[in-house]
């Protein structure tokens, strides 16, 4: 209902509003959205807790990844559906996603027993619920900020803008039309303005620089990365952590996967400021570099997503899986924020103004922007890989395929270190021993004597 109440405010967006009051009215909208998503998500997360068995982690962390993996490829569908139907309508877009909700209803209230997830003695009181006396989520929720940075850091914000922003070098008075010409003759991303008779910057706000792809496109790029995302993270207890010996997976898993995690992010920052696709706008070499990397992105954190699923139902007291669960989405919404946040100063200001073309301002260094925000997205993997060092969860230690440990398990620790204590004890009654006898033959000889 909250999702439905979101939609409709949506309704009401005006043209003629200001800036500020566009910005304020959308949030507010958005924020019940939210709550609606992080309630659905809550819930989700809070049953797979409570169906499976106490003891049974492998099968919770399949059944957490592929609940999660579904809703984020669903989320994807999302994604590009919204992208094409806005082409035709605002409308016919809203309208269509609150019908699919309207669908979903009747299954959520007649399909799910009422009795799952009440509390059996008394509701958590608001004080209860901030005690954060539970060290391991604690750090995993500080560590999901991080991790979740990484990825809005470049990809919620920055990355539609540049995918829609138009090559610098088509634009301004040197590139004049008429409104009534044929419309290709401004490049895509660009149109021709009426005012200025000449290729203008359709959103100057988002810069220039990128390939000048259309919504439709853009909106497809991005569902195809969530579907994959998604898809990935449902099959990862079977296709990766399973074959490599990391199901159930601990905290040295997660580290392993987050450090990982960083070098996607790293390579494109390199790849946006040195290679010859981006610094001579090659339009090919340029969408090829953004598919490998995207695609990459999506695989790896993935898997790091699925991980960190499992291990926050796993860490969550049995009495409080709610509370645990909605402290550690409370931590992933923050390091969404900031990474929003922090995107939009980073990919409007740290690329600097492009020159003047004629007089005629196109908008900030897009692709230097986009890669600014690359950087920042692998500080906060870093951050984040190195927050989970902290869990106190290293007992099953790390594999990587049937072969190769690399950290042995501490049972096995101890077993060796068990071990090597009875060697020694071993060796130092030998020695004691022979020292014995050597002492009575000496004693022998001289009595004889």
């Amino acid at each position: 209902c909250l999702q439905l109440l979101s939609y409709g405010l949506l309704f009401g967006w005006q043209d003629g509003w200001s800036d500020e009051t566009a910005i304020a009215y959308v949030t507010v909208a958005q924020m019940f959205g939210g709550i609606a998503k992080d309630l659905t998500k809550l819930g989700g997360k809070t049953v797979t807790k409570l169906v499976t068995p106490e003891g049974k982690d492998t099968r919770l962390f399949r059944l957490v990844s592929l609940l999660t993996g579904w809703k984020n490829s669903l989320k994807g569908v999302g994604y590009f559906l919204g992208s094409a139907l806005l082409e035709v309508s605002y409308e016919l877009a809203l309208g269509f996603m609150m019908g699919l909700i309207v669908l979903a209803l009747p299954f959520a209230i007649w399909g799910l027993d009422a009795e799952l997830g009440t509390a059996k003695k008394k509701n958590s009181s608001f004080k209860e619920i901030f005690v954060w006396d539970n060290f391991n989520l604690n750090v995993l929720s500080l560590a999901r900020l991080f991790l979740f940075a990484s990825r809005d850091f470049w990809f919620e914000v920055p990355l539609p803008f540049f995918l829609r922003s138009p090559n610098c070098d088509v634009l301004g008075p040197d590139f004049p039309c008429t409104p009534d010409q044929d419309p290709t003759a401004c490049d895509d991303g660009s149109t021709c303005d009426p005012s200025l008779s000449f290729c203008a910057n359709i959103n100057t706000g988002g810069g220039c620089g990128g390939p000048g792809v259309g919504r439709t496109v853009v909106g497809a790029f991005l569902g195809g990365y969530i579907i994959l995302y998604g898809q990935i993270q449902s099959w990862t207890p079977q296709l990766v952590t399973g074959p490599l010996g990391q199901t159930p997976p601990n905290k040295m898993t997660e580290v392993f996967w987050g450090m990982i995690n960083c070098l996607p992010t790293m390579i494109a920052a390199i790849a946006v400021y040195v290679s010859p696709a981006f610094t001579e706008h090659r339009l090919g070499g340029m969408t090829a570099w953004l598919i490998v990397i995207i695609v990459t992105f999506a695989v790896i954190f993935a898997i790091n997503s699925s991980i960190h699923s499992y291990l926050v139902v796993k860490y969550a007291a049995a009495d409080k899986v709610a509370v645990s669960v909605g402290l550690y989405y409370m931590s992933n919404a923050l390091g969404r924020l900031m990474g929003t946040l922090g995107s939009g100063f980073l990919y409007t200001y740290a690329g600097g103004e492009v020159n003047a073309i004629g007089g005629y301002d196109p908008g900030h260094d897009a692709t230097l922007g986009l890669a600014a925000c690359f950087v920042a997205g692998t500080v906060s993997s870093l951050l984040a890989a190195v927050i989970t060092i902290w869990i106190r969860d290293e007992e099953s230690g790390l594999k990587c395929g049937p072969c190769l440990t690399l950290v042995a398990p501490k049972e096995v620790v101890e077993v060796e270190e068990g071990k090597e204590e009875m060697e020694e004890e071993d060796i130092r009654k030998r020695d004691l021993a022979e020292r014995t006898v050597e002492n009575i033959e000496v004693g022998e000889a001289k009595r004889l004597e």
